[in-house]
């Protein structure tokens, strides 16, 4: 089982203005919410923890995770609003985001919300803002202290200053987690948020040498560079398509990659120590055609398992042994 942690939220668009207000259009959003829905359409089995509002869009979000298969046997229901994002456009045509999150459900939750959690998970995903806003933040550093040495620590900074504006709030949220990560993944959009000036390789470097097991950073347009102790910084070349929008894109290389490695029986990290530079690359390759798929769509509309394994040209999955 992987669990993923983090926030389940809305982005609110403006569609049209008339005499009387606005027309608003709400889509399912937040990026463990997408990790967690890429996951279960890849075949791999999931656990969501959060915090889901009992209001109308909280409501919304359970049910949609429910009917992805997703496991929410430990979700918290707090006495809080779902969190909302307004999306609207400078006069650039420059997205603009105002977010509407202060005391939201998926900040409520506490050290007591921890318990139902198991202890013997495959793998824990942290990451995005939940990292860095409390009391959440403080909530999920335990989960991580707990699971450490346990499951496989997997990490995505997914830096959104728009939530949390302090750099070095960030930062400090990624030296935390170093030297307790096994699986890191950031993009060079957020490698360069938090330092404009450091490359990549050099990041991967250091990200080793504090412990990180597997150190991938994702580049966009210029494809993906990862690297561990053993296998030296490997570069691969995105996967062509038509782009739509990139939303999504990153959450959904991410659950290709851990959905590889679930089937692949390497959500450890002693795994992930001895990958070869053969089998990360085809992980990576994986990763790459999931995102480009979802590239390749509006919105995070992320891909199931066979639409990913024709784009990469394999075999379809076989069909589950009927049940007695």
């Amino acid at each position: 089982m992987i669990v993923v942690c983090g926030e389940a939220l809305f982005d609110v668009f403006a569609q049209d203005e008339n005499a009387t207000g606005l027309e608003l259009s709400a889509r399912m959003g937040g990026s463990p919410f997408n990790l967690a829905l890429g996951l279960a359409r890849l075949g791999a089995p999931v656990q969501f923890f959060g915090g889901l509002s009992r209001d109308l869009f909280g409501q919304r979000l359970h049910a949609a995770l429910a009917a992805e298969g997703v496991d929410l046997s430990a979700v918290a229901r707090p006495d809080a609003p779902c969190a909302l994002v307004l999306v609207s456009v400078d006069a650039r045509g420059v997205p603009v985001y105002t977010f509407y999150g202060d005391r939201t459900a998926e900040r409520m939750i506490g050290a007591a919300d921890l318990a139902p959690l198991a202890h013997d998970v495959a793998a824990l995903h942290v990451g995005s803002y939940c990292m860095v806003v409390e009391p959440v933040a403080a909530s999920l550093r335990a989960l991580v202290e707990r699971q450490r040495g346990r499951s496989l620590i997997v990490y995505d900074p997914n830096v959104r200053l728009t939530i949390e504006p302090s750099v070095q709030v960030w930062r400090e949220a990624l030296q935390w987690m170093l030297d307790k990560t096994d699986v890191l993944k950031v993009s060079e959009e957020d490698l360069h948020a938090l330092y404009p000036s450091l490359a990549a390789a050099v990041f991967i470097e250091l990200a080793l040498a504090a412990g990180v097991a597997l150190v991938v950073v994702t580049r966009g347009e210029h494809g993906v560079l990862a690297a561990t102790r053993k296998v030296p910084a490997l570069a691969l070349p995105a996967i062509p398509v038509d782009v739509v929008d990139t939303v999504g894109a990153g959450d959904t290389f991410q659950a290709g990659l851990l959905a590889f490695l679930a089937s692949a029986g390497m959500l450890t990290r002693a795994a992930v120590q001895d990958v070869d530079a053969a089998v990360l690359a085809d992980a990576l390759r994986f990763a790459a055609h999931a995102a480009a798929i979802t590239c390749s769509r509006r919105g995070a509309d992320l891909p199931n398992l066979d639409q990913v394994r024709a784009a990469a040209g394999l075999p379809s999955a076989p069909a589950a042994a009927p049940q007695p």
